[in-house]
């Protein structure tokens, strides 16, 4: 039995969401308000699961395993088709790449924890959280545009035409980016795939305007 400890608008929650519903596996939900009384993946009950206090979190029986880049690539190996990383060294250290500048990068820096200590412990106020917020993630926007197009090639998604680890990732970005009303004008090769990826039950359904439980 899998079960996902998640918060409906948690972009790292959300790629696990389309991780398992590309594979076609059934999961509980199990929500984790990241807002609600002032965040419950602070309390007790939720720190004896996941002692960091993040998410997500999913348990496949008896392991338990945090991380969202972890979760997706255990996924992969235990629950192989189909695959999240593409065949061959070159290609699969790509997919890795534009996953890592995503979740390390800019998502990072980018998430509620950090802006959370920019307001109250440098009380930074609403416009420098926005400024910080929108030059981090523009420019990561930037960088993986400029990675997707610096070959002259144009595919349905970031990798060929297959669906893999990049796009999972690359996803809850860019709903990041339209939930903070950033123009995306200058990221034409992003949205493309993003309307390509959204066309997929998979994505569609792991969406956050999608999820019924919203504690």
């Amino acid at each position: 039995m899998i079960d996902l400890y998640d918060f409906y608008l948690s972009p790292a929650s959300f790629r696990v969401r389309i991780g398992l519903n590309l594979k076609g596996l059934t999961y509980r939900a199990v929500p984790v308000s990241l807002v609600k009384g002032g965040g419950q993946q602070l309390l007790s009950d939720y720190r004896a699961v996941n002692p960091q206090g993040l998410l997500p979190t999913l348990t496949d029986d008896e392991f338990v395993v945090s991380q969202s880049l972890a979760i997706l690539e255990y996924l992969d190996e235990v629950y192989p088709s189909p695959s999240l990383l593409p065949t061959g060294p070159v290609a699969r250290a790509r997919a890795r790449q534009f996953a890592q500048m995503i979740v390390a990068d800019i998502q990072s820096l980018t998430n509620l924890r950090v802006l959370a200590y920019l307001r109250t412990t440098l009380k930074a106020g609403d416009v420098a959280r926005g400024l910080w917020f929108r030059h981090w993630l523009l420019e990561g926007l930037d960088a993986l545009e400029l990675w997707l197009t610096a070959e002259g090639q144009w595919s349905r998604y970031c990798l060929g035409d297959a669906v893999t680890l990049a796009d999972v990732c690359l996803i809850p970005l860019m709903w990041s980016a339209r939930r903070f009303a950033l123009v995306l004008d200058d990221f034409p090769r992003l949205v493309a795939i993003e309307t390509n990826c959204m066309e997929l039950a998979a994505f569609r359904a792991a969406h956050p305007d999608q999820q019924t439980v919203r504690e």
